[in-house]
Order: structure tokens, then sequence, then C-alpha cells
């Protein structure tokens, strides 16, 4: 798949260069899915670029709840955990080798644009930086989890910078 960058307010005329940093932490952040090696590529370059940390961060999804209660069939299963917390733990130690300063977490939520917002503004993140799949209809995005990163560009007061992976490229 080749990669396509976005950013947020690329479309936006009060956009500005001054939108691309000088940046002094960038997270990067995945709803749950796998963060490619674009999205990495892409945090490189923004923190290289004023020597910005970086705060890797991954969603454990919820699923929801039964009745108007949390269940603890709908929690992420311990597997689901592993998984996130080694993707991170591998993305953290790769920037580390790079000579990039970094850290990360994995938080388990239903609401991950509100989670991702969060933790950028209490972390104190400049940028955030996200794997994407192409923007559908704003409606029948709304009902997609994969549409979660265009959720985040809506909601966030800081850039988003979204890595659109092209489908069959």
């Amino acid at each position: 798949m080749r990669a396509i960058l976005a950013s947020v307010r690329e479309e936006d005329p009060s956009y500005t260069d001054t939108d691309t940093g000088p940046f002094e932490r960038v997270l990067l952040a995945s709803e749950g899915r796998q963060i490619p090696e674009a999205a990495v590529a892409r945090v490189l370059e923004l923190a290289r670029r004023s020597d910005a940390s970086v705060y890797v961060l991954s969603i454990a999804r919820v699923h929801g709840v039964a009745f108007g209660l949390p269940n603890p069939g709908l929690l992420p299963t311990k597997r689901e955990w592993d998984e996130q917390r080694d993707m991170v733990r591998k993305i953290v130690k790769r920037l580390r080798r790079k000579g990039i300063e970094a850290d990360g977490r994995v938080v388990g939520t239903r609401k991950a644009t509100k989670s991702i917002c969060d933790e950028a503004k209490i972390s104190g993140c400049d940028a955030i930086v996200m794997a994407a799949d192409p923007d559908r209809s704003r409606v029948a995005g709304d009902f997609m989890w994969s549409q979660e990163p265009q959720r985040v560009r809506r909601r966030a007061k800081i850039p988003v910078f979204l890595v659109i992976e092209e489908p069959g490229a």
C-alpha cells in the first residue's frame, strides 16, 4: 500500500505553514489498528524537524455496554491488551533507537476520539499523527470505527496529520 499524507487544516483557508511546526511533543495515536511504517516515518520527520519528543498512544477498544451497565464480555481481552502494549513498546523502542525521546501507553475506552484528544492535551502534545482509511461521507463515517481518525481531525484543537493508506496501491 502506498501512503498519502493529509493534514487537518490543508483544506481550511486559515491553514498556515506554522501548523507544520515546530512542535515540542507529537502524539502518534492509533484507535486500535496497527500503526503502519508510513505513520512512524511521518512522526519521525516531524520530531526531527524540531527536536520534539513523541508520545505513542493506542486504544484497546471497549465494545460497549449491556443493558446500560459495563459488561466484562465487552472489555478488551488479555490478548487484545497484549497486542496493543507490544505494538506501543516496539514503536517506542524503535523511536529511541533513532535518537527520539519517546514514551507511550495503551488506554481502554469506548470513546477513542475523546480519549485521544484528552491524552494529547494532558501530555502537552502540539500535533497528532494517525494512520487512517480514506475519508467516507460524514453520515456513513459516523457509524464506522475505521473513521475514528477523521473524527479526531474534526475535534482536535491542534494540527492532526493523517497518513492515509490507499487500498490496492
